[in-house]
């Protein structure tokens, strides 16, 4: 359960005002069809989930009990940090003719590798050894992510706090990334 928990608030707090976001505006706001961008979302969420939840189960067993918890604490420095930046908004994907659904589903699969939620559910399999309640986690927290910005449309972004939340969850995540650090090394 832990794994669960973790997985959906981190990458929920992890994805909003995030390059994924600006695509799901642009898509939503193109086709129109919310329902349908909504079902691409949680398809690439699940595929990009899954794949990394599976990384972490055949990584874990070859670290230590300190080594996974490092590799935690890295996973959430790397979130953090990530969300202390600026984003660049990503390519909108305008040349892509594959309709709603699956220029949706492939777009935001791709544009998810190496993406700081995708690397923390890696870090959450890794620790906890519950790498499919990891999964289902950040795919939940990815998907739920993309519903206020495909209800709200570029209303979303005029409310002004979501970099105060980016800058907020950014620094609380390099602060509790931080600390995990320490302990896994035995500092604290």
């Amino acid at each position: 359960m832990d794994a669960l928990l973790t997985a959906l608030l981190g990458c929920l707090l992890g994805e909003m005002g995030d390059k994924s976001q600006w695509l799901v505006l642009a898509l939503a706001s193109r086709y129109q069809r919310d329902g349908v961008v909504l079902a691409g979302v949680a398809i690439a969420a699940a595929c990009n989930a899954a794949l990394s939840a599976a990384a972490g189960a055949l990584l874990a067993p070859m670290l230590a009990g300190n080594a996974r918890l490092l590799f935690l604490a890295l996973a959430i420095l790397f979130l953090g940090v990530g969300m202390v930046f600026r984003v660049k908004r990503p390519d909108m994907l305008d040349g892509w003719k594959l309709g709603a659904f699956l220029t949706t589903a492939f777009g935001l699969f791709i544009l998810g590798f190496g993406d700081g939620p995708q690397f923390l559910i890696l870090g959450i399999a890794t620790r906890t050894g519950d790498p499919v309640m990891a999964a289902i986690g950040g795919a939940v927290g990815v998907t739920l992510a993309a519903v206020p910005v495909i209800a709200l449309r570029e209303q979303f972004y005029h409310h002004g706090a979501l970099r105060a939340v980016r800058l907020g969850g950014g620094v609380m995540l390099l602060v509790v990334g931080g600390l995990i650090a320490a302990s896994a090394l035995a500092i604290l």
